[in-house]
């Protein structure tokens, strides 16, 4: 097939160096790893004709359902091309959520055979009912299709794909809500810096991250897209989030270039929406000052967990959609008005540092509101009634405040009725969702250590650490410190728990000083372990202990070692969008 034959949709004109084809011809490689490696270092980025052929190749790879219609399909239902309607005539379907097709480097007339492709792929996959992201990718397909019926075929094979835990493309508002969720959660432990830039700058940072699927698909220029389709194609749905991730990385760089040092006040937060067309502007004059490779070889240098992990996350933050009704698209509730400054009440925090602490707790509880469960100041000073208040509950955010006023705290994953299942035997639970922090002197968060050093995770086998192999357990005699307790094994099941994204049991831990997240008995509660506690409160709820721990690497969260509890508070989070109803 001559080179032209796939490029018959594309203005040569606007292609700037890729119009210029050079580089290998020709590519026999179908080892995966191989492949991989390849895609990421561009090898069939400069010929035109050799990347729509190992886009072809890729795309006829992927396991599809059994009927998935193809060019023949279109051919029948569409006819010949010559005639075609205008795209005036043939509108998208409402499912594209509004999402225009982008221009890239397509001549003006091909507009209307994207329109063409997309109703014919509504009519043949009516079970689609929000895929915002279909016009991007049908656009960069047809740069690369012999025709349109290629195209067509192409389109369909990513939307039919079937092969377990693989995913291409979102195609319900629930996939593609949660892939919002779960895109504020990796922003939240991955690129924290930059999403304190956002918490600071946005009314909504929920509503601002919403779009990040478009800043990819969308508002790339088409030399950084191509390279991202190049990767996305042979690993998945993990590349768009790595680019996006480095996309606010190099957006927050550029912020504080500009001196965007000072942090606007509560009352000076900018409209979502203007910080959304921030960085949507910027995202298209990338190209100007940061090259496709160089935006590649920040995605992949950021440590992200494996595809499991992020599978993981993605499965919760759908049940917790699932949870409060959220299945189709509806009216977007500001999450800040979750907390209602009129209304929260604490001994402990006031409304701004309670929304703060709200900023790094994981998206799917974003939209509940706070619940007050236990206070000393009612309550009482008893270990019994702690437990008695908040059982039932998960998570939890334990708020302390000092003689000396200090205030520290945690956000923990895991109902405190876990700490039975040991009997009377003080171990460990919880998962890698848990984290420690200090609003007073000072404001810090202590994430779990393998967050910030993935290095602690390495398997014991040598495995690929974006496609680990099958959980392992550790071995039942692994080594740990000799005062360390021991580490209660989760649930086998994973959709048992709440929270199932970062349970230990799927790292191949170096030690389990490392996930040690809570525990407690009728003495005691202690948040993390190893070489010490985060946090240890007795069993009268007075007097506690802080210091580093291996968990969380952690300094003292009090200005002493030892402290005396002036007011201990737990929240619970209540289904906001359920207290409407």
């Amino acid at each position: 097939m001559a080179e032209e034959d796939y490029g018959c949709f594309v203005d040569w004109t606007q292609m700037g160096d890729l119009a210029n084809s050079s580089g290998p011809s020709k590519l026999d490689v179908k080892d995966p790893v191989e492949l991989k490696k390849l895609a990421r270092q561009g090898h069939w980025a400069k010929n035109h004709k050799l990347r729509a052929q190992v886009y072809q190749q890729l795309i006829k790879a992927i396991p599809c359902r059994t009927v998935t219609p193809d060019a023949e399909v279109y051919r029948d239902l569409m006819g010949d091309s010559t005639g075609k309607k205008a795209s005036s005539v043939i509108p998208l379907p409402d499912f594209v959520d509004g999402s225009a097709v982008p221009h890239y480097c397509l001549k003006a007339d091909a507009l209307t055979t994207v329109h063409r492709v997309i109703s014919c792929v509504a009519g043949q996959f009516p079970d689609i009912s929000h895929c915002p992201a279909l016009p991007a990718i049908t656009a960069l397909l047809l740069h690369f299709s012999a025709d349109e019926a290629q195209c067509f075929e192409n389109i369909s094979r990513l939307l039919a794909c079937n092969e377990p835990g693989r995913r291409l493309v979102d195609q319900t508002f629930l996939a593609y809500e949660s892939s919002c969720m779960t895109f504020g959660d990796l922003a939240n432990k991955y690129c924290p810096a930059a999403h304190k830039l956002i918490v600071a700058t946005a009314q909504d940072v929920v509503e601002v991250y919403s779009g990040w699927q478009r800043w990819v698909l969308g508002d790339l220029p088409f030399s950084h897209v191509a390279r991202v389709l190049d990767v996305f194609l042979v690993e998945g749905y993990k590349v768009l989030y790595r680019v996006a991730l480095a996309l606010l990385k190099f957006y927050r760089k550029q912020k504080a270039g500009a001196g965007a040092g000072a942090q606007p006040s509560e009352g000076q937060k900018q409209d979502s929406a203007e910080v959304k067309a921030e960085i949507q502007a910027f995202v298209k004059a990338i190209g100007s000052s940061i090259t496709p490779d160089k935006l590649l070889e920040k995605a992949f240098s950021i440590r992200l967990f494996s595809r499991k992990e992020i599978t993981l996350l993605q499965l919760a933050n759908e049940k917790s959609l699932q949870q409060k009704g959220i299945t189709v698209k509806q009216k977007r509730r500001n999450v800040q008005l979750a907390l209602n400054p009129d209304t929260f009440s604490s001994e402990v925090v006031s409304a701004k540092e309670m929304r703060d602490i709200w900023s790094w707790i994981p998206e799917r509880f974003a939209l509940c509101e706070p619940q007050l469960l236990f206070t000393t100041s009612t309550h009482g000073c008893s270990l019994n009634r702690f437990y008695a208040h908040v059982e039932g509950y998960e998570p939890t955010l334990l708020l302390i405040r000092t003689c000396e006023a200090d205030v520290c705290g945690a956000f923990l994953s895991t109902d405190w009725e876990e700490r039975k299942r040991g009997g009377n035997k003080l171990s460990f639970f919880g998962t890698g969702e848990c984290f420690v922090f200090r609003l007073k002197p000072e404001m810090e968060r202590y994430e779990w250590v393998v967050i910030r050093h993935p290095e602690l995770a390495s398997s014991i086998k040598a495995q690929s650490s974006e496609d680990p192999a099958e959980d392992e357990a550790p071995a039942d005699g692994q080594s740990s410190d000799y005062n360390s307790l021991p580490v209660e094994r989760p649930d086998a099941d994973p959709s048992n728990r709440l929270s199932p994204f970062l349970s230990a049991r799927h790292f191949h831990l170096n030690s389990r000083n490392t996930s040690m997240f809570m525990a407690g008995n009728i003495d005691s509660i202690i948040v993390g372990g190893g070489e010490g506690n985060a946090l240890y409160i007795d069993g009268e709820l007075n007097h506690g202990r802080t210091a580093r721990c291996t968990t969380f690497d952690n300094p003292p969260l009090c200005s002493t070692e030892s402290f005396q509890v002036a007011l201990l508070e737990v929240w619970g989070f209540q289904d906001a969008m359920a207290s409407d109803r």
